[in-house]
């Protein structure tokens, strides 16, 4: 077992760290060390945290942590920010709000960098999930930019989705649009003291009453993170839809799903790897100009690497 991962058996959060660290870098070693975290994997609650910009989702998390580590519960929270257009790192933006727990030896808080990934959310952040996930960390948050295709990238690697809103910020014609829907275990109307509240609800509710299903209905819930409102209710539902999931074959239905879409991931990802590296090591990849056909291209090489890879079979 790669030493990383024992001393993660052992509680040791620097070597959490370095894990996280090469699991981005995508380290030389990375796959060994994802190999021995899945072995020893605990079984964390994983729950995501998604809305567009503005929505209030780094102060809910905040707050949200405070309730989960009254229970005794531990807790780490994976950022997935957009990329520093400079550095390639992450941009810190609203971390700055969970500051009180940083010096919570019950609380692991990391940003990650989207790096252009479609969606925004990283490759790596399933990976980093499984490695906190065999540290022992009881719940697992991910809190996503909020933008683009990250609500529905998310539904491929939580347990629990929650969806984030507030009043008359034109978020509700974001949710009729086809998948959105359906990626929400859970709508949270965020800073409920604003108007345009009922309004929202009675088109969520109207939304629920035609795609929940006999078994699971999807909660409303109302917060206001300012005054600490609404809270306890969003970690009680949290915890009530994990135990439907368990309950019920839906939960594990949606961890095949899961499984499968990480493996054809997995495959592409490979795929375009060798492909990528085929193309430059014939040194033709400057031969790429503005105008050529893109389609035409990405063809003609894929053929080519299919007939170099045959090659290499039959030898």
């Amino acid at each position: 077992m790669h030493t990383l991962v024992e001393r993660m058996n052992e509680k040791d959060i620097r070597a959490l760290a370095r894990s996280i660290t090469m699991i981005e870098n995508d380290h030389p070693e990375k796959l060994q060390l994802l190999s021995d975290i899945f072995s020893i994997k605990k079984n964390a609650q994983y729950v995501g945290v998604t809305g567009s910009p503005g929505a209030g989702k780094s102060s809910l998390v905040n707050r949200l942590i405070t309730e989960i580590r009254s229970e005794g519960k531990t807790v780490a929270v994976i950022a997935v920010d957009p990329t520093s257009p400079f550095s390639g790192g992450a941009l810190l933006g609203d971390r700055v709000r969970m500051e009180g727990h940083f010096t919570d030896p019950g609380v692991f808080i990391r940003s990650m960098a989207t790096r252009g990934s479609l969606g925004g959310l990283a490759r790596a952040t399933k990976d980093v999930l499984r490695a906190c996930d065999a540290y022992g960390f009881d719940v697992i948050i991910v809190e996503t930019v909020g933008v683009g295709q990250s609500e529905l990238d998310i539904m491929k690697i939580v347990d629990t989705t929650a969806l984030v809103m507030t009043p008359n910020s034109g978020d509700v014609l974001q949710i009729f649009k086809a998948g959105i829907m359906e990626i929400a275990d859970l709508f949270v109307i965020n800073k409920a003291d604003l108007q345009g509240v009922g309004k929202l609800k009675s088109l969520l509710r109207e939304l629920v009453m035609m795609t929940s299903t006999v078994d699971y209905k999807t909660p409303i819930i109302k917060t206001k993170t300012i005054e600490n409102k609404g809270i306890d209710e969003l970690w009680g539902k949290i915890k009530k839809h994990r135990d439907f999931l368990y309950e019920t074959e839906e939960g594990q239905i949606r961890r095949e799903k899961q499984q499968q879409l990480e493996v054809y991931e997995l495959i592409r990802e490979e795929i375009w790897r060798e492909v990528k590296g085929f193309i430059e090591r014939q040194n033709e990849g400057s031969l790429i100009r503005a105008n050529d056909d893109p389609y035409k291209l990405a063809r003609e090489w894929f053929e080519k690497w299919k007939r170099e890879e045959g090659d290499s079979t039959d030898e």
